[in-house]
């Protein structure tokens, strides 16, 4: 692997984790989602630090940020953007929305309207928007990290499918431990721990670092695993909707990330099967049988793993 990016993959996690303690699984895995040009989605509750993951990132990578509020009264425009009539010029000029920036974080996305839902879809999937028949791509690198309260919480609702699918992967932050609790007291003693953070990276380094991660080399086998378990989450008893192409195309992506982060410049099963439940497990929908039983998601997945046969892929050689 390219010394210079693996140190700079350090630099980066080294930065953010001066914001963000106790978190360093999440913090990685977002990285990767990142450097895979892949979008974010965190589900929590208030309060442990979500916002400040995202800002920390927007920081340390040198990108520019906008964040918004997904209350209910949000209309689709705010995101996109909208033309306005010019009477100096006689014509109409675009006014870009909150969405054009390199890291958008969109909080609490499960509180506003289907209709406001369905303007982030193109943007998130074909990173360009479209308002009156003209097409406007978003600055790179782009990235989405949307937080979403707890389903059931006052004012949510299911996110459509077609959305969730966006995301590569889902994470829950969850409340620190005993020892990182005491530990963020003391870093906001006196001061913002997000104002110690430096930046170490930009727009330009991130798009290398994306465009080494997508030459990452995989193997036939390793191609034949990740189709495997996603035909196994389509074909397993609890599972009502098992995991889309789109799904199986995210797994693949991010595992070249995950091999990055281990110091190599090829993809061995160990790298999917650390993310694989992240990239799963908001893609699939249990049945009724698994309900009634109290089966959760990420039981399912574990089951569907251990159920792949895989693949004898050496971590020495290629």
């Amino acid at each position: 692997m390219n010394n210079n990016y693996s140190a700079q993959f350090s630099a980066i996690l080294n930065e953010v984790k001066k914001a963000v303690i106790g978190k360093d699984p999440i913090i990685i895995k977002v990285l990767l989602a990142i450097l895979c040009k892949g979008h974010v989605l965190i589900e929590d509750i208030p309060g442990v630090g979500k916002t400040t993951l995202a800002l920390a990132f927007s920081k340390a990578l040198s990108l520019e940020h906008n964040r918004m509020q997904f209350t209910p009264d949000v209309l689709p425009s705010d995101v996109t953007g909208f033309n306005v009539y010019n009477k100096a010029t006689g014509k109409f000029e675009f006014r870009t929305g909150v969405a054009f920036c390199n890291l958008f974080l969109a909080d609490e996305i499960n509180r506003t309207s289907s209709k406001t839902q369905s303007a982030l879809l193109e943007l998130m999937e074909e990173k360009s928007i479209t308002v009156d028949g003209n097409t406007y791509k978003l600055p790179e690198p782009y990235t989405v990290i949307a937080t979403q309260n707890p389903i059931g919480s006052a004012g949510t609702h299911n996110l459509p499918d077609s959305q969730l699918d966006r995301f590569m992967i889902k994470l829950s932050m969850g409340y620190p431990d005993f020892s990182g609790e005491v530990n963020i007291l003391r870093s906001k003693y006196n001061s913002n721990p997000l104002e110690t953070v430096k930046p170490v990276a930009d727009a330009d380094s991130i798009m290398a670092l994306q465009e080494y991660i997508s030459n990452i080399y995989v193997d036939d086998r390793i191609y034949e695993y990740i189709v495997s378990l996603s035909a196994a989450t389509r074909n397993h008893p609890m599972i009502k909707l098992g995991v889309s192409p789109r799904g199986t195309l995210a797994l693949m992506q991010i595992a070249k990330g995950v091999a990055v982060a281990s110091g190599r410049d090829y993809v061995i099963p160990d790298d999917i099967t650390y993310i694989c439940n992240d990239v799963f497990e908001h893609r699939i929908m249990l049945n009724s049988k698994a309900k009634l039983s109290d089966v959760t998601a990420g039981s399912v997945i574990k089951e569907v793993i251990n159920s792949v046969p895989v693949p004898g892929i050496s971590t020495q050689v290629r």
